[in-house]
């Protein structure tokens, strides 16, 4: 089998983010890091997320972003439609750090020990 594809997508002063990239550095994973404030989300991305992780898993509804939203935003968000065009509109509304590894989410969030059953 040939060297799999690893992508983080997160936010670089993410607290998260930084101890999964810094655990990824550390146990020898070679990852491409997605910016997603900068970088961007498409529909698409978000919708190929979703077809490996549950639309609860990805939508961070426990965080500042989420909190500061108006009703009719959280509102649109109870459908998958209304909630992807939400992570695309406002990507730090997505849980990160989202990792995927030839084309297939393999973890949202970060854990050691998750990290080590997986990736080392």
């Amino acid at each position: 089998m040939g060297v799999k594809r690893t992508v983080v997508y997160g936010i670089p002063n993410c607290d998260t983010v930084k101890k999964a990239r810094t655990w990824l550095q550390a146990h020898g994973v070679a990852f491409e890091f997605h910016d997603f404030k900068k970088a961007g989300l498409t529909a698409s991305i978000v919708n190929g997320w979703l077809a490996d992780v549950p639309l609860e898993v990805l939508l961070n509804r426990r965080g500042t972003t989420w909190r500061a939203l108006p009703d009719e935003a959280k509102a649109a968000a109870e459908t998958q439609q209304g909630a992807v065009a939400l992570m695309v509109e406002k990507p730090s509304i997505v849980k990160r750090p989202v990792v995927v590894v030839d084309g297939r989410v393999t973890s949202v969030g970060f854990s050691p020990d998750e990290y080590a059953a997986r990736y080392a």
